[in-house]
């Protein structure tokens, strides 16, 4: 006996059809192409499930990931895991059985829970690049603020992210089925004004403009860690470079994954109808669920703090086993060849490091520079710019 069910499925002879839904012809998946999707998001469920929940345990578990940096990261952990959890055994089991299985409002649910963690989650990116940037090219030492500054983005991520997935709610737009009938998101085929409006607004706002945040961010951040090439010694340049390569990596997936959806979703507001058939908008689709994936694999590979807790976690330590972690925030400052230096040292050219106590201060402070010195001294300050520090709370 078949159980009742919500099947927008393009099969359906009764109900929605292909023509009204999508604006095109059948197109659905074969029994075998429902097989190979349900196969793929069991696996991308199960590995988005295990990898967040250990990237979560080891935050809880070893005070040294408590940054306000790893604040941030942990806040796409939990978004990412909430899809694992509340998003992908329903599409899972939908292909299973080829067609949805917990009715209309299960597939609206479905749709806004789904929309709203993918946007926590570009949406946390676009803020963890603002925060490397302010935090790198900033002057103040680690406190108490820069906790303060993480809740504070995390807080606006999500209601950022309310604002402009509640609004189908509400009438702007709708949530509905998608592809094969399979998964539920924003209604993208309608081609009436209101919901036209909401997809131009959704993309702009929950992916355009975050993604130019990510790109100013970094690219600043590339520009200010090229200035310090053979200034700095080679240790302080190599962290900031391995955190930054793997806060890069991350963005490119999320966005390799993402971006084809977004792409297929325009072509289907706005292209010739037909064009994206059903069966082929489950490949963008099941790409952007493959982004709960690649995050946990990047902090452990890329990392080396979240591997050295994870290799402690392995054999049961209570704590990391180096020397090199003694606090859940290093600071690391960085002092650019534009940055004034006492004269006596310009004069002799014998170190080209700041000063870091009060006793070395004072006694640049004292020594009064040779009469030859002098000139030098002035030129040299008036072919510098303005000194930049580059300020690092996060060690990998």
């Amino acid at each position: 006996m078949a159980l009742p069910s919500f099947s927008p499925s393009c099969s359906e002879s009764g109900g929605v059809t292909c023509s009204q839904q999508y604006g095109t012809e059948p197109g659905n998946l074969s029994p075998s192409g429902h097989l190979l999707v349900a196969i793929f998001l069991g696996i991308i469920g199960s590995l988005g499930f295990f990898s967040n929940l250990l990237v979560l345990v080891l935050f809880c578990q070893y005070r040294v990931l408590r940054s306000p940096i790893n604040m941030l990261l942990m806040n796409i952990s939990l978004s990412d895991l909430m899809v694992c959890i509340l998003g992908t055994p329903f599409s899972f089991a939908a292909s299973t059985q080829g067609q949805w299985l917990i009715g209309e409002a299960g597939c609206v649910w479905y749709g806004f829970v789904n929309t709203l963690f993918g946007t926590v989650s570009l949406v946390s990116l676009a803020v963890l690049s603002y925060e490397r940037y302010c935090t790198m090219l900033g002057s103040t030492e680690a406190d108490v603020t820069n906790y303060k500054k993480a809740w504070l983005g995390i807080l606006v991520s999500w209601v950022y992210s309310l604002f402009w997935t509640l609004p189908p709610l509400f009438g702007w737009s709708s949530y509905g089925p998608e592809g094969p009938g399979t998964t539920c998101s924003v209604n993208w085929h309608s081609r009436d004004a209101i919901n036209t409006s909401y997809i131009v607004c959704l993309f702009l706002f929950c992916l355009a403009l975050p993604f130019f945040v990510i790109v100013y961010c970094y690219g600043r951040l590339l520009v200010a860690i090229k200035q310090i090439s053979g200034v700095t010694k080679a240790t302080a340049r190599t962290r900031e470079q391995r955190v930054l390569i793997m806060v890069i990596v991350m963005v490119i997936c999320f966005l390799l994954c993402w971006l084809p959806y977004g792409i297929m979703a325009l072509i289907a507001t706005f292209g010739r109808p037909g064009l994206i058939t059903p069966s082929a908008s489950i490949i963008p689709s099941v790409l952007a669920k493959s982004s709960t994936v690649y995050n946990p694999i990047i902090y452990i590979f890329l990392n080396k703090q979240f591997y050295r807790c994870f290799i402690a976690l392995l054999h049961c330590s209570s704590a990391p086993q180096t020397s090199s972690i003694k606090g859940s925030s290093k600071t690391t400052k960085i002092c650019l060849a534009t940055r004034k230096l006492p004269e006596n040292q310009i004069c002799n050219a014998a170190s080209s490091k700041c000063p870091t106590s009060e006793e070395d201060k004072n006694s640049t402070a004292n020594t009064k520079p040779a009469p030859h010195c002098q000139e030098e001294t002035k030129t040299w300050h008036l072919q510098q710019k303005p000194s930049v520090i580059l300020v690092a709370h996060y060690t990998p």
